[in-house]
């Protein structure tokens, strides 16, 4: 058999309905991992609907607990061919956001696939159910079609990712032996632009804090008080301005990157941002200056305020009031500490006369750390010839996504290269009524990861 028959058999799998059936299957299990009395639905997604798919298909699989409370199970798979083949990662999450019933159009059910045009909507079509069995599909495909997939191959699939993948770092930690491979493949988040497949090899990190003044308790009449007393809500707010600029640009060296490496720069250049369907527009002048919008939003650090409040903003009242606070999170790229940007931002604020005023984490101790696999290594460039060969076209590559994922734990706890594959694009509604997926996105992604498994069982793959 070849490479065109085991992409062809995936095209067959997608034009003849059964993968609409198997999709179909899989949203059908309200898996949310944000509401407790789901939970049970996080094993039945394992259990009986992931477990017996990969069975099918030869590999050993085994359902393990959780060991953070709130954490749901894990199932890893694995299908070791020959100790002496490259071994892949390849990593889903079965579990979704709330469902959100009741909001959809056309009083859509969350937990029912339906078909309108070439939109699929369904509760974890896009974020990651659709995205994750396609990624099986094709390496069944493979299977049928070689006899063999000629790569080993271990499935992980979590059910806690919507909820910070709660105790993900510690499973992958205590069983390094079980998920160690020389590559992960995964599939998340969206395309660049719809129409051009995308490969980034990791994410920018996330870190969320508080700045914050109190003065005094209670409010006081801003006749009688107004000029005597500080309002926490304009000292504030001239302390932000000291560390964002009023087009978003960093103002404290500290929290900007120390540069852009020539590699991410050339990958980059060819990336276009265009306006999607029902997205914002953007906004040309916002962000460093001297940067594509490319570079800003995946190579350069943001700092965002998320959100700020004075006094009662639902019941205004004539008085200077005690408190402010901002809400503020830092979006930043591999080449920072995440660890380094609150002592510098306190120490920023005491140089310019602001002590007063508390830096603190939202959840202490949590970071979202960032990732990047530079577009020159060798496995970026392999993916990369083996989408080209697939579509008649060259990915756009984007040495990490602007959003975060729990890749560091890949990448850096486990030691390996990372590749992802986004089958979605950015206008999908994920997190929100009217999640959907394009069939276009879906019949592709279902070509590309049938020729990249493919390719990785022959001989030139690194």
């Amino acid at each position: 058999m070849t490479r065109a028959e085991a992409i062809a058999s995936v095209e067959d799998h997608f034009d003849s309905g059964v993968f609409f059936d198997d999709l179909a299957r899989r949203v059908a299990i309200p898996s949310t991992s944000q509401e407790a009395q789901f939970r049970p639905a996080l094993y039945q997604y394992l259990e009986d609907e992931m477990s017996n798919t990969l069975k099918a298909m030869g590999y050993t699989v085994t359902i393990h607990e959780n060991t953070e409370a709130h954490g749901g199970p894990f199932l890893v798979a694995r299908r070791i061919e020959n100790p002496d083949f490259v071994t892949v990662l390849t990593y889903g999450h079965g579990d979704t956001v709330r469902g959100l019933e009741g909001m959809w159009d056309d009083n859509r059910d969350p937990w029912t696939l339906t078909k309108d045009g070439e939109r699929w909507y369904g509760r974890g079509t896009a974020d990651n159910k659709g995205q994750h069995s396609i990624n099986i599909a094709a390496l069944r495909a493979v299977i049928e079609n070689r006899g063999a997939l000629g790569f080993n191959s271990i499935v992980l699939i979590e059910t806690s990712e919507e909820t910070g993948s709660a105790g993900l770092r510690e499973f992958a930690d205590a069983n390094r032996e079980l998920l160690a491979a020389d590559l992960l493949i995964g599939s998340d988040g969206p395309r660049l632009v719809p129409s051009q497949p995308t490969l980034f090899m990791g994410t920018r990190g996330a870190i969320n804090f508080t700045l914050h003044l109190k003065y005094r308790d209670g409010g006081h009449h801003s006749g009688n008080w107004g000029g005597l007393l500080a309002n926490p809500g304009v000292r504030l707010s001239h302390a932000l301005t000291t560390l964002v600029g009023p087009r978003g640009e960093i103002l404290v060296d500290a929290l900007k990157p120390d540069h852009i490496p020539n590699s991410v720069r050339d990958a980059l250049a060819s990336c276009v941002i265009e306006p999607i369907e029902n997205g914002p527009e953007i906004d040309p002048n916002w962000g460093e200056p001297g940067l594509s919008p490319a570079e800003r939003v995946f190579a350069w650090n943001t700092f965002e305020i998320l959100a700020f409040k004075t006094g009662n903003p639902d019941k205004v009242v004539n008085a200077v009031p005690p408190e402010a606070t901002a809400w503020c999170q830092m979006r930043f790229t591999v080449d920072k500490d995440p660890a380094t940007f609150l002592p510098a931002i306190r120490a920023h604020l005491d140089a310019l006369g602001f002590p007063e005023i508390e830096v603190a984490q939202d959840v202490e101790d949590f970071v979202m750390h960032a990732t990047r696999l530079l577009p020159d290594h060798p496995w970026v460039r392999w993916a990369a010839a083996s989408i080209e060969k697939t579509v008649g076209s060259a990915p756009n590559i984007l040495p990490n996504l602007g959003g975060s994922l729990p890749n560091d734990i890949f990448a850096d706890l486990l030691d390996m290269p990372t590749l992802w594959v986004p089958h979605s694009y950015a206008a999908c509604s994920q997190h929100a009524p009217n999640e959907h997926v394009l069939e276009p996105l879906l019949r592709q992604g279902l070509q590309i990861m049938a020729g990249l498994f493919w390719d990785l069982g022959d001989a030139k793959a690194p």
